[in-house]
């Protein structure tokens, strides 16, 4: 047999393949790596462990040099990070300092990102604004008719979200105007919609947690944000595990990686167990594969396949709302949640069974008849769902080959609800097996 036609060698050919497309190409060679890393230097920072790489499938990411294991990852200094500090010490201190009512924290570190942004190469931190995302998927920064097709809880917290944004950049407008005796250009248009709505996102999609500061020209909300150059290039996972914090005897922020990690390989952070609906709104990317992901069920689904003629039901659902069982009920990977199918229960209750109200929120088994309704509803509801998000996928189809400038965002919607499908799916075959034991 000729060398490398064996079983053994086909094999690691399958391997080798396997890795090298899921292995990054190196992007340190690009210029504003090269510019990000000489400013870094500058201020006392030097990655030995990692190198700015493009993953299929995440993008652009942070690649590992060695192999990785409990040691730490990234030591970032304090002069690296961009909080409050940096925005009060610098131009516009005076102007933030005399402001009444004073300036949240967060509108002080937006309104440095657009005027430093606006100076461009005068800019000290252009080498970070430069590898900065150009724009933002989050929902807020997405067209109505695409948040339209969005699962009804999603869609009501981006509009929220949305309207707390605009809300809070017309609020702001005064202080902006405050500002004109800093700029040549008008003041609106340096701070307009558009490049406020850039300045929150990054904060709102990149900051990390610092411990809780007090400073006298700010108003009393928490101010914990912080932007760390570079560190931010690492991509979230659900699947590792990190611990990340500023370490007040070192002055620096300070990533550790417990998971382990091969050469050329993506190393990622978690940014916490979150639902893909949650890591969407609130980072504007879906996390495939992810542990946590979950549908969640509406109070409109919820009561949509009870009897319309239970007396009781208004009191049912109050009890529901007084106890926290109204909210936060999902499928999952595994099944429908207990919390779910708990207040499907105390909703399945017979009249003369209503005062056991209390055992079923204590988890206790009330009757056979009970257990075999909440879990019929459960299924109604499971299948309602299956045919609503096809529904969706399918108009969502129509509109990629319709509307060709959303198609990056419609393909957003479109994965979040393929990996909301498969729950629903999954969820449906357990309901299938529970339902077979009460035949």
């Amino acid at each position: 047999m000729r060398k490398g036609k064996g079983r053994t060698s086909r094999i690691r050919r399958r391997k080798h393949s396997k890795t090298s497309e899921m292995r990054g190409v190196n992007e340190s060679y690009k210029s504003e790596f090269i510019e990000l890393k000489k400013w870094l230097k500058a201020r006392k920072f030097e990655d030995v462990n990692l190198v700015p790489a493009h993953f299929p499938g995440t993008g652009r990411g942070l690649m590992s040099k060695i192999s990785l294991q409990g040691q730490m990852i990234i030591s970032l200094p304090e002069s690296c990070l961009l909080t409050t500090d940096t925005v009060i010490q610098s131009y516009l201190g005076p102007y933030i300092t005399k402001w009444k009512p004073p300036p949240s924290p967060l509108l002080a570190l937006c309104t440095f990102l657009v005027s430093e942004k606006h100076a461009g190469d005068r800019s000290l931190w252009k080498p970070y604004l430069e590898i900065l995302p150009k724009s933002y998927t989050c929902p807020v920064c997405l067209e109505p008719e695409v948040v339209h097709l969005l699962p009804q809880p999603l869609k009501d917290k981006a509009i929220a979200q949305r309207a707390h944004v605009q809300t809070f950049f017309a609020s702001s407008r005064d202080f902006f105007c405050s500002l004109q005796p800093l700029f040549v250009e008008s003041i609106d248009s340096i701070f307009s919609y558009s490049a406020f709505l850039w300045a929150w996102c990054t904060i709102n999609t990149r900051a990390v947690y610092l411990r809780p500061r007090l400073q006298k020209c700010l108003s009393a909300e928490p101010d914990t944000c912080a932007l760390a150059p570079y560190l931010d290039l690492l991509n979230h996972s659900p699947h590792v595990q990190v611990k990340a914090a500023f370490n007040e005897e070192t002055g620096s922020y300070e990533i550790r990686a417990a998971s382990r990690y091969q050469k050329h390989e993506e190393v990622f952070i978690c940014y916490g167990p979150h639902d893909n609906q949650r890591l969407l709104l609130e980072y504007g990317f879906v996390s495939l594969h992810n542990p946590h992901a979950c549908v969640y069920v509406s109070r409109e689904i919820l009561v949509k396949y009870l009897p319309q003629i239970d007396k009781q039901m208004h009191k049912k659902i109050s009890i529901l709302e007084d106890h926290g069982f109204i909210e936060n009920l999902t499928f999952g990977w595994d099944g429908p949640s207990w919390r779910l199918l708990t207040a499907l229960k105390l909703l399945c209750l017979e009249a003369e069974k209503f005062m056991c109200w209390k055992q079923v929120l204590l988890g206790e088994k009330i009757s056979y008849m009970n257990e075999k309704k909440s879990l019929e509803v459960a299924q109604k509801i499971c299948c309602y769902s299956i045919e609503e998000t096809n529904a969706i996928l399918l108009k969502v189809s129509h509109l990629k080959t319709e509307k060709l400038p959303l198609v990056s965002q419609l393909t957003l919607v479109e994965t979040l609800r393929m990996e909301e499908l498969k729950i629903l799916q999954v969820s449906a075959e357990i309901l299938n097996r529970l339902q077979s034991t009460f035949s």
